[in-house]
């Protein structure tokens, strides 16, 4: 039987994953009784990791969402924010936003030949999106992928490890999409469909294969 902190752990991952969710939800996912689920999560609203919120219908009780507060943002990866915020300013008062652009180029370049060197001895699209997503989570993106019934796929990122870097220079983003495109390969179209800048809960990218040419 797993301990407390295991299950709670358990649950701070899911509403990282997923979003806001009922105690149900919680329930299934955990696989326990919903006094078990409500029993964690109070525990976790004790330390301040999970909040709630109550939305009144019109009949019966009020719907009891429950999610992270910031404090548990901060138990997730961050990739020195603080070191690269000084680097980003460093780089723009010595060489402007010229040299800064360049930083960012090299970046996306070395980045671009790792992913399809990884990527290369896969032929079907399902296999690259499932090891790009395996890349990200790697560098704290805790990435997740799915297919989707239209035939597209959803490449999912539930963290950005980034996202001080990205907020101080809009080029990071734009460079990381320009990456999954090229890693991905000319038969696919990827576009950005959630972004964390713009206020959306994770990064989100359908992926859509290209009808081929008669």
């Amino acid at each position: 039987m797993q301990d407390e902190g295991a299950r709670e752990g358990q649950i701070l991952r899911f509403l990282k994953f997923r979003g806001p969710q009922s105690t149900d939800s919680v329930a299934r996912h955990l696989e326990i009784t919903l006094p078990g689920a409500r029993k964690h999560l109070q525990a976790l609203v004790r330390v301040d990791l999970v909040g709630f919120s109550d939305e009144t219908g019109k009949v019966g009780r009020p719907k009891r969402t429950w999610h992270l507060t910031p404090l548990a943002e901060k138990r997730f990866p961050d990739t020195h924010s603080v070191l690269t915020l000084e680097m980003i300013g460093a780089v723009r008062a010595i060489f402007g936003e010229s040299g800064l652009d360049r930083v960012i180029a090299n970046r996306e370049s070395e980045t671009e030949r790792r992913y399809r060197a990884a990527l290369s001895g896969l032929a079907g699209t399902a296999d690259k999106v499932a090891k790009l997503a395996e890349l990200r989570s790697e560098e704290g993106y805790m990435a997740d992928w799915q297919a989707l019934t239209d035939g597209t796929f959803l490449l999912v990122e539930n963290h950005c490890p980034i996202c001080a870097a990205a907020r101080a220079c809009q080029g990071f983003c734009r460079s990381e999409l320009a990456v999954f495109r090229t890693a991905l390969g000319p038969d696919v179209a990827v576009q950005r469909a959630e972004h964390i800048l713009a206020g959306a809960r994770r990064c989100a990218y359908v992926i859509a294969p290209l009808a081929p040419h008669r």
